[in-house]
């Protein structure tokens, strides 16, 4: 029974110590080094054998073949040809056996490129600057930020967090130009970008928050504008804000303005029973920098007077509750007929008249002629006398 027991132990540690054996010959997720490598570049891996002869074969990630763009060394490194992104693992050289001999991790990328850098000044106290990369480089990089006055050099404060960006605080107001340096590094290289920053144009302040309005009772030409300071604004009297309001008619493309260091306008000027668009802006008082964006346009509608229902006191009441009689106009069918009648015997009054007219004006024509004949014949027989005489 021990003798039995002792076999079955032993055929179990000799199991157990092949699959440790083969487990540590053929990995090759555990490189011994690490090795960058630049995109579209030739990269030369080394075999650290001190037989190179030996070597049988490289290995990519344990198993896979190595790519086609390889070149096998007669000291038994592998150089890849043009190396493309998709080539990047764990490469390792085996011996004849397919014992690993030498593995390395290969990561693939590109040298850091000048960045995008972006600054601005919500407030006197505090400038954030941003970047972001122009290319992608694949590998892990670390940005280093400073700036310069003269000959004061001192480090942007950064955020484990935000490793993109960096604060200035407390900026002294007499700077007016400072030279702001963003280095970024990774294992194939750095890279330097530098800016200028000036202050007193950086400074541009959030636009203003909680923009409301309000009808105001019994002016239907009047709307009152309220806001508050932007939050990263610190509302101290040292550095007050400007606003700036305008508001146009829905469907109209002018604007009006008004400018003001308050926090709450009442225009006077709106069109009656019409809704409006308002906006505001904040600007520093002093006019350093530049004006906030304008606020998301909010609409709002004067007031406007609602008709109330009469009541039975009102005397208006029955003209909404009483139905209207409406009494004809039209004359009965009989006095149709005689209007007829009294039309055509105007129309024959008129006739006959004018028949009159006619003939008198004749009969006098005639009379007149007749009259001129006599004076004729007077005329010529007086004529006649005195020639005999």
């Amino acid at each position: 029974m021990s003798a039995t027991s002792t076999h079955t132990c032993g055929l179990i540690s000799l199991a157990i110590l092949t699959i440790l054996c083969v487990h540590v010959n053929s990995e090759p997720w555990i490189p011994e080094d690490v090795q960058y490598g630049s995109l579209d570049c030739n990269v030369t891996l080394a075999c650290s054998s001190p037989w190179p002869r030996s070597l049988a074969e490289w290995r990519l990630n344990g198993s896979t073949p190595v790519p086609e763009q390889t070149v096998l060394g007669s000291d038994g490194g592998l150089t890849l040809v043009n190396a493309k992104q998709h080539m990047g693992g764990i490469y390792s050289c085996h011996d004849e056996k397919g014992n690993v001999v030498h593995a390395v991790k290969l990561y693939l990328g590109r040298a850091p490129e000048p960045l995008n850098v972006s600054c601005r000044m919500a407030n006197h106290f505090v400038v954030r600057c941003s970047w972001k990369p122009l290319v992608n480089t694949y590998l892990p990089s670390k940005f280093i930020a400073t700036y310069r006055n003269d000959d004061l050099v001192a480090t942007c404060h950064q955020e484990p967090s935000q490793p993109n960006e960096c604060t200035i605080g407390n900026p002294f107001a007499w700077w007016h130009t400072v030279t702001m340096n963003i280095t970024e590094v990774n294992p194939l290289g750095s890279a330097s970008t530098r800016i200028l920053l000036q202050f007193h144009k950086l400074l541009r302040p959030d636009p203003p928050e909680a923009v409301t309005t309000e009808p105001v009772a019994g002016q239907p030409r009047k709307l009152r504008v309220s806001w508050r300071y932007p939050s990263s604004w610190p509302q101290s009297r040292a550095f007050p804000l400007l606003f700036q309001l305008r508001y146009r008619p829905v469907g109209s493309n002018i604007w009006s303005e008004r400018s003001t260091t308050d926090t709450n306008v009442t225009i006077t000027d709106v069109v009656s029973g019409h809704p409006h668009l308002i906006q505001v802006q904040a600007g520093d008082e002093l006019s350093f920098g530049s004006w906030s964006e304008w606020s998301p346009e909010l609409q709002a509608l004067p007031w406007i007077v609602e008709a109330s229902p009469p009541t039975k006191e009102d005397p208006a009441y029955n003209l909404f509750t009483e139905p209207i009689t409406v009494e004809s106009t039209e004359p009965p069918p009989e006095d149709h007929r005689n209007v007829g009648v009294l039309v055509c015997l105007g129309l024959l009054a008129g006739v006959i008249l004018l028949m009159l007219c006619t003939l008198i004006i004749l009969l006098w024509m005639r009379q007149k002629r007749r009259d001129c004949m006599m004076k004729r014949e007077l005329a010529s027989m007086m004529s006649m006398q005195h020639v005999k005489i």
